[in-house]
Formats: C-alpha cells, structure tokens, sequence
C-alpha cells in the first residue's frame, strides 16, 4: 500500500534548502518519491504540522542500551536512564524500553557494538538499524552533541529505505535549538513506530 506523508516542511538531505508544503511516497519499506507534495490517486494520506527530516543516528546505543537502565513505569523510578546493575532478564526489558524511547527521539539508527544477548535481540527484533560505533556515554537526544547534518543517518533518497521522523518545529534551525525531544512521529521501514500522544 501507498503511504504519502506530507508535511508544512520536508527537509530530504540537511545539506540542501527544505520545502515547503513537501512530502515523502512510501511504498512499503521504501521511498518512491521525495518532493513537493501532490496528491497521488489511491494513497493513504498523513498530514503532519512540522518539519519531516531524516531518522536520526543515536551515537550512544552502546552505553544507553548496555550501560544504562531504562526504568518500567511501574518501578516509579522515573523515565530518564539510571545506572543499575541488572540481571540478563531486566536488561532485555530496560533495552525495550530504550529503543522504544529512542524512537521518541526520531531516532532510525544506533550504534552499536551490542555485546549482550538480550540487547542484540532487542535491537534486531526492534527494526532500528544496527552501526558500529565507540560506546560512549551520553543521551537520548541525538542532537545533544552534533548539529542535524551530523545526527541524519542517511538523507531521504528514492528507492532507499523509508526511515525518517516528523518534529514539531517549521526549521532546522528550530530543531537544533529545541532538540530531537519535539518529535512528533518516527517511521522505520516505511512502518509508523512511534506517534507522540
């Protein structure tokens, strides 16, 4: 089924100007058209009131997902990652628990090496896209430390994979001020994952 997701601002490829009014066709997991919007017979339609960009790399997987503990609800410990030791069972839940939230972040991709059984199952099974990386601590927000040209992780291309995110800001600019927090929907695979409520 066709997918098209129209957005107020599509920005395809951070190095290049954003459209106004834009939109992305998906069919299936992939792109099939990346431009302004026109409508398309016999699609289903998404409107979003904010800027689409490509899905996000989070650089921290390793640590965030390994390292640190993302609490269940019902423990009332909070939502932000905690350092705790935990057994092999928890730490597939906490791993869950933190790509979900990831995707919160518009995150697509994150880096790994991922050492621990449960978390390389979890991280399969969750359609992110696994990439080495250095296992540095840090955030959920993959734009705490980079700017959006160094978060993106692969711009929005025809025939590519259909990974990208929904924020609610009108420009990059705005992103970067206010942070991947404001996102409004993450789409992995051509697959809406994540919709703010």
């Amino acid at each position: 089924m066709l997918t098209l997701h129209r957005a107020a601002q599509l920005l395809a490829d951070p190095t290049a100007p954003s459209i106004t009014d834009g939109a992305v066709l998906v069919d299936g997991a992939v792109i099939a058209a990346v431009g302004p919007y026109e409508p398309v017979a016999g699609t289903r339609v998404r409107e979003w009131d904010g800027l689409l960009t490509p899905g996000l790399l989070n650089p921290y997987g390793q640590w965030l997902l390994e390292r640190a503990y993302h609490p269940d609800p019902r423990e009332e410990l909070g939502d932000e990652p905690l350092m705790l030791e935990v057994d092999e069972a928890r730490r597939g839940g906490s791993a869950r628990r933190g790509l979900q939230r990831m995707l919160g972040y518009g995150t697509t991709a994150v880096a790994g090496p991922f050492e621990l059984p449960a978390v390389r199952t979890a991280v399969a099974r969750s359609g992110l896209v696994s990439l080495p990386g250095e296992g540095a601590a840090g955030g959920l927000d993959p734009l705490a430390s980079a700017g959006l040209a160094a978060a993106v992780h692969r711009p929005l291309t025809v025939g590519g994979r259909a990974d990208f995110a929904v924020f609610d800001v009108r420009s990059a600019a705005e992103l970067e001020e206010r942070g991947a927090g404001c996102c409004l929907a993450t789409v992995l695979g051509g697959r809406l994952l994540y919709r703010r409520r």
